[in-house]
């Protein structure tokens, strides 16, 4: 994939912004941040270039300076909610969270447990970060939040919410997931701040939608397409323009809730120092961009990705569908079809022809490998093996995997572990082929070059095992599949 954004240049504007920020303020900022600080995949795939651990990679470069305050709403934790990414509970994801920013030498102040009503989950999970050694606070629910300002910005409002005591210049508010309470434990804070006589600010890092990119530019599409399941929907910023007479886009969501920000501003600082929700941002990433071309086309496979993705989902759980028309409604606007993915064409072109169902791959030199289901292979495993072939140069008859390494997998999970599908799926294929490497040169040669299958696209003509679809996305690849089931039944596992 071409080149489209330039990561080093990003993390020095952005750092120098964030910077600008905090003295605007005095010398403290509470930033709150939207999606992911790290494993951020979707910016990877619609701005080639850009890492996806680079924003916490932008943070690193001012470490010294930055603590982090973890948000998660206590209905969240009662609900048991999971992050459909990971398949963990937001609690568990706390904790993931706060392993790996502490590991990385950030300083986690505290977790704050929003919305809280005495759910016996958040008392649970509040005493069990408590015999951690972690620090906790609690946030409750505010009456006429978040359009009562009077009682919002009192004693009986954000008042009541425990404070957390901070250290250092830069906050940064962040959480498992969307609806965690980010902006109100910011502005909760910031209340608490400025009762103590401390001059502090807030202000919201989002990387998507690009504010300096057109409304109907594909990347910014693409961020509808990704948050399609939350009704998202970008939008010209009304009070930007009528501000400064520029366009500039936003989401529905903060510009709707604006009004009611400011007024809190105003309310808590004397006045709010923002026009607009693009005042608010710190977003830097347009500036990144150094190939516009090259971030379109991959953006408009990102929305092919994301119509497939949902269409399968639809096809699994049977709910979903006005997801999926929204979707082929952004392909219109971005002028894109499925044709766009070079793998569903050889995918489904090999089912045709074998009458087997088959996948495909685009290697990272534009070379397309097919692999379809054989009497010992699915055919994730078997495309998995023609990929690995490929990256490596090692001819497609080979065959690297001998049957008596196979076969006694196969018979294990017929005769002993009641599977009565004997074909190995693509991460038993990878274990076996990481046993035969011991003995054999090639077998070796493939398990050195898994990582070259990073970020390459396949696509499957039926749905594809989640056992399959983890291992795939363990190793990078982007995985989607035509929805529809490889046979006729009611169960599928």
């Amino acid at each position: 994939m071409r080149i489209g954004f330039d990561n080093d240049k990003y993390i020095s504007l952005q750092a120098e912004r964030i910077r600008e920020r905090i003295n605007q303020f005095g010398g403290k900022l509470y930033l709150e941040f939207g999606g992911k600080l790290f494993d951020d995949y979707h910016a990877s795939r619609v701005l080639p270039g850009f890492e996806p651990d680079t924003k916490i990679r932008m943070l690193q470069s001012m470490v010294d300076d930055v603590e982090i305050i973890i948000a998660i709403n206590a209905n969240d934790i009662e609900k048991s909610k999971v992050r459909g990414d990971l398949g963990i509970t937001y609690d568990e994801d706390v904790l993931r969270l706060m392993d790996i920013f502490r590991g990385m030498g950030f300083l986690v102040g505290a977790v704050v447990i929003t919305h809280y009503a005495a759910q016996p989950g958040a008392d649970a999970f509040r005493k069990r970060l408590s015999g951690m050694g972690i620090k906790s606070c609690l946030h409750y629910p505010i009456a006429g939040y978040p359009y009562d300002i009077e009682h919002i910005v009192s004693d009986e409002g954000f008042g009541k919410n425990e404070f957390v005591e901070t250290e250092r210049p830069l906050v940064v508010v962040t959480a498992p997931g969307p609806g965690s309470g980010k902006m109100a434990t910011c502005l909760s804070q910031l209340y608490h701040e400025n009762k103590r006589g401390v001059k502090a600010g807030y202000a919201k890092y989002e990387t998507f939608p690009v504010w300096n990119l057109p409304l109907n530019h594909p990347v910014n599409i693409a961020y509808e397409a990704a948050t399609v399941d939350l009704d998202d929907m970008n939008t010209i910023d009304p009070f930007h323009l009528e501000a400064y007479g520029k366009t500039t886009v936003n989401y529905n969501r903060d510009v709707d809730i604006f009004p009611v920000l400011k007024a809190t501003m105003d309310r808590i600082l004397g006045e709010c120092p923002y026009k607009s929700p693009t005042d608010m941002g710190v977003n830097m990433a347009g500036l990144g961009i150094v190939d516009d071309d090259a971030c379109c086309e991959a953006a408009r496979l990102e929305i092919v990705r994301r119509y497939f993705q949902t269409a399968v989902e639809v096809k699994r759980t049977g709910v979903g569908e006005d997801q999926v028309e929204k979707l082929e409604l952004l392909m219109n606007k971005a002028e894109v079809t499925p044709a766009v993915m070079r793998a569903r064409s050889a995918a489904l072109l090999k089912e045709e022809t074998t009458g087997h169902p088959a996948g495909a791959m685009v290697l990272p030199d534009g070379t397309v490998v097919t692999g379809k289901t054989s009497s010992l292979l699915g055919a994730a495993s078997s495309l998995l093996m023609n990929a690995l072939k490929g990256v490596s140069g090692v001819d497609d008859a080979v065959d690297v995997i001998s049957d008596s390494v196979i076969t006694p997998i196969c018979h294990l999970k017929t005769d002993h572990l009641q599977s009565k599908n004997p074909r190995l799926h693509s991460d038993e294929t990878l274990m076996a082929l990481a046993v035969s490497s011991q003995n054999d040169e090639v077998a070796a040669r493939l398990i050195d070059h898994v990582e070259d299958l990073r970020g390459c696209d396949a696509f499957f003509s039926v749905i594809i095992s989640s056992q399959d679809e983890t291992l795939y996305r363990t190793l990078g690849i982007n995985v989607c599949c035509e929805p529809k089931y490889e046979q006729h039944r009611y169960y599928h596992k």
